[in-house]
């Protein structure tokens, strides 16, 4: 028989990653993964069964290769001809946790259940962080 998790049953954790000389794409990989609750053995896909996860040290993420000059992120404003273009180096300029959240919440699914998990990440640049309160546990990814 299977055993699926109720939501009601779901403890949430909170988890500080440090993004210090991690490359995005992996970090975003295991971070998305922690939000979406697949690091439980209980994992049920249909409940938000995610932990909350604190990035700190945004800035000091980087990209392999020539990605910072050739990755581009493009958004449409909803105007006819409204096709932004801007690449990475100008996205993390203007503001480095955008690359972080980007990145995950373009792993996570695109559902109303995805945009929960997507509230409980919180990207920062520095050290500092307003969460101490819920003594987030330093995990090494």
């Amino acid at each position: 028989m299977t055993y699926f998790e109720k939501p009601a049953d779901v403890k949430e954790m909170w988890h500080l990653v440090d993004a210090d000389g991690k490359t995005l794409g992996r970090l975003a990989a295991r971070v998305a993964g922690i939000l979406r609750g697949k690091h439980r053995p209980t994992f049920t896909p249909n409940v938000d069964m995610g932990d909350h996860v604190v990035i700190v040290n945004a800035e000091k993420i980087h990209l392999t290769g020539n990605k910072m000059k050739d990755k581009l992120y493009r958004r449409h404003t909803g105007y006819p001809g409204g096709l932004k273009t801007a690449t990475a180096e100008h996205l993390f300029r203007k503001d480095p946790t955008q690359l972080l959240v980007q990145a995950i919440e373009g792993m996570l699914p695109k559902n109303p259940l995805g945009n929960g998990m997507a509230k409980k990440l919180r990207v920062y640049v520095g050290p500092d962080h307003p969460h101490h309160a819920q003594q987030p546990a330093l995990i090494s990814l």
